[in-house]
């Protein structure tokens, strides 16, 4: 009965590790779902739209194959409209039959979706015919690929909003072998565990099976024989014999007996002739058990083998992963909250360029290049720096934009143009740097973002509490009434502090930090007219000085306490003129003023104008505080003889 259940144990077995096998073979589906985009009429760029890789659950993979090198970036949907507003290109949607639909759309002859006036960075208005536009390097992608004839952008999370663009240089058609695909779910919980009972109840069926030989081995094992053997008789001539010849018949024989085979083992039987009055010794001879136990190996190898060989797919989970904490945000969005200018790994990677083109310009003294990513107060200064250290070769170049950390990214909140951003960096791995804190502004959606305001912060001065970089913020208007100082009267404010002093009405409004700035300002004019009091040229020369805003308007961004962060430009104007007509103006030693006029002398006399970028943290309306100086830079923008 032992052989029948083996028998049974091993078709059970055989059953249930084939079952276990074809779920991991014959019967598993496809690992993915592709679909292909089929573009009937080309145009340079071709437009994914967001819903398109998100039709299908799973992280979305996408295959473009060209001839070239390929682009691929992926943004917000109405960014990239925006940004193809003056130029053909195909746009992949999702029909009403979840079939993809692929419309050519033409170039519009006013890109309407970006809503911006004309540039005034002297980028040309989109014209009538195509524009043909290099989308590589834009700041307005989230993040971009590129390739040599094969692109394989694998395990996106594009969410809703944003879409992906497709492309070579922008002058060719776009690659048009786009295959867009989704993994499928090919986990076999039941597999494991099949493969492993059938494992099992082979060792079962094995177990079985070495009982049953057993058993059957020592049923056919050696018996007590029946009624003893016959007296001996002798043959009539034998007993005829003399007695010795007799008893030498009777000797025993001294022939060696067998020896057993290797594979038997020997068990000795006593069997008692009670009337011979003497005991012999029989051997019987049956298998070693040895080898039946080493049956045992290969179904124990077996299910090892099975168990080992099986993933994490091919048994079922039976707890569910761990939850991912999320960050709760502080502050809860309206409604009609507008998405932020940039992300944060966006900000980071435009910054990262900055500092790089700047430290390149600075290298060649390349303003052209320097001036792709400043304007404005910034980019004024940096032109008079590149003319002083043609001229003044040991002047030494300007420090670096740290990029170590991103500290703070706080993104205009807005699907407009202009739009702005204000960042602040530090560098961890030297601590001589200071933090350095900008504001940028994108024009149009095919600019670059522009360096404009920029400026050293305090390792003792913290910036007020700002929104998250996932929400943004709101520009305040220049008049804005909801500020303690309006964002345009901000700068002749505090000018007015450094030319009056504690006369002036602005005075305590300003913090220790705005004040003591005020202050070093009047001491440095003060050393100025003792300057010329030591050269014995104050009675033949007059020194005068004056404070002003520039033209440049303010960049004022809300906080969390409802106040803002506003950055402001100033020039001080330090005039230097004879008095007697008999009397020149000598600039001595003046390095900088002989580099930038290209004299020494002038007899109506010279002007050197200084420019201060400053950050203020400014309070609401109706608050106790005081506008607190956040971070300011000083530089020489220009001297001029006075003709």
């Amino acid at each position: 009965m032992r052989f029948v259940w083996a028998v049974v144990a091993f078709v059970l077995a055989a059953v249930l590790i084939g079952a276990g096998i074809a779920q991991r073979t014959i019967f598993m589906g496809p690992s993915s779902e592709q679909t292909r985009v089929e573009v009937a009429e080309p145009a340079p760029f071709l437009l994914m739209d967001g819903d398109v890789l998100r039709s299908h659950p799973g992280a979305q993979n996408l295959l473009i194959r060209g001839d070239g090198e390929i682009f691929a970036a992926y943004g917000r949907t109405a960014d990239m409209q925006a940004w193809l507003a003056d130029s053909d290109y195909n746009h992949v949607t999702v029909g009403d039959d979840d079939e993809l639909d692929v419309e050519h759309v033409a170039a519009q002859q006013e890109p309407a979706a970006t809503e911006t006036e004309e540039p005034t960075d002297g980028t040309e208005a989109p014209a009538d015919d195509p524009v043909a536009r290099n989308p590589i390097g834009s700041d307005l992608w989230l993040d971009s690929f590129s390739d040599t004839d094969r692109l394989i952008a694998d395990n996106m999370q594009l969410p809703e909003g944003v879409s992906v663009l497709v492309a070579y240089d922008g002058t060719k058609s776009a690659p048009d072998d786009v295959v867009v695909s989704w993994p499928l779910d090919t986990t076999t919980p039941l597999a494991g565990p099949l493969m492993a009972a059938g494992g099992a109840v082979l060792l079962v069926g094995l177990i079985l099976y070495i009982l049953g030989i057993r058993h059957q081995r020592r049923g056919r094992g050696p018996r007590r024989k029946g009624p003893g053997p016959l007296p001996v008789t002798e043959p009539i001539d034998v007993a005829a014999l003399p007695p010795s010849e007799r008893a030498a018949l009777d000797a025993p024989k001294n022939d060696a007996p067998a020896k057993a085979p290797d594979d038997v083992e020997d068990a000795e039987i006593v069997d008692e002739e009670k009337d011979a009055g003497t005991q012999r010794s029989v051997r019987a001879r049956r298998p070693k058990r040895r080898r039946l136990r080493l049956l045992a190996l290969p179904a124990l190898g077996v299910t090892v083998l099975l168990a080992a060989g099986c993933s994490a797919e091919s048994w079922p989970q039976l707890t569910d992963p761990a939850a991912t904490p999320s960050p709760t945000p502080t502050v809860i969005a309206p409604d009609n909250q507008k998405p932020p200018a940039v992300t944060e790994s966006q900000a980071t990677r435009i910054l990262n360029d900055i500092s790089a083109t700047l430290v390149e310009a600075d290298t060649t003294l390349d303003i052209d290049l320097a001036s792709t990513r400043l304007d404005g107060p910034a980019l004024t200064a940096r032109t008079t720096e590149y003319a002083l250290r043609t001229a003044l070769p040991e002047t030494t170049p300007p420090a670096a934009i740290p990029t170590d950390k991103v500290e703070v990214v706080l993104p205009e909140a807005t699907d407009r143009w202009p739009r702005t951003v204000l960042l602040l960096s530090k560098s961890t791995s030297d601590d001589t740097v200071p933090p350095v804190i900008l504001t940028a502004t994108q024009q149009d959606p095919w600019s670059k973002y522009k360096v404009s305001n920029i400026a050293e912060m305090s390792a003792d001065v913290a910036l007020p509490e700002v929104a998250a970089s996932w929400l943004g913020t709101s520009l305040v208007p220049a008049d804005s009434a909801f500020l303690s100082v309006p964002p345009a009267d901000l700068a002749a404010a505090f000018a007015d502090v450094v030319d009056t002093g504690e006369t002036s009405a602005s005075y305590g409004l300003f913090d220790e930090q705005a004040l003591a700035l005020a202050t070093s300002i009047r001491d440095s004019r003060q050393a100025v007219v003792q300057t010329l009091a030591d050269n014995g040229a104050a009675e033949t020369s007059s020194a005068a000085f004056d404070m002003a805003p520039t033209a440049d308007a303010p960049v004022s961004m809300t906080t969390l306490d409802s106040g803002a962060i506003v950055s402001v430009a100033l020039t001080d104007a330090e005039t230097i003129a004879p008095t007697s007509a008999d009397a020149v103006i000598r600039f001595g030693d003046n390095a900088q003023a002989k580099a930038l006029t290209g004299v020494s002398e002038s007899a109506k006399g010279v002007e050197t104008t200084y420019e201060f970028q400053l950050f203020f943290s400014v309070p609401a309306q109706g608050s106790s505080e005081q506008i607190r100086l956040l971070a300011v830079r000083q530089d020489l923008v220009s001297v001029k003889v006075i003709k």
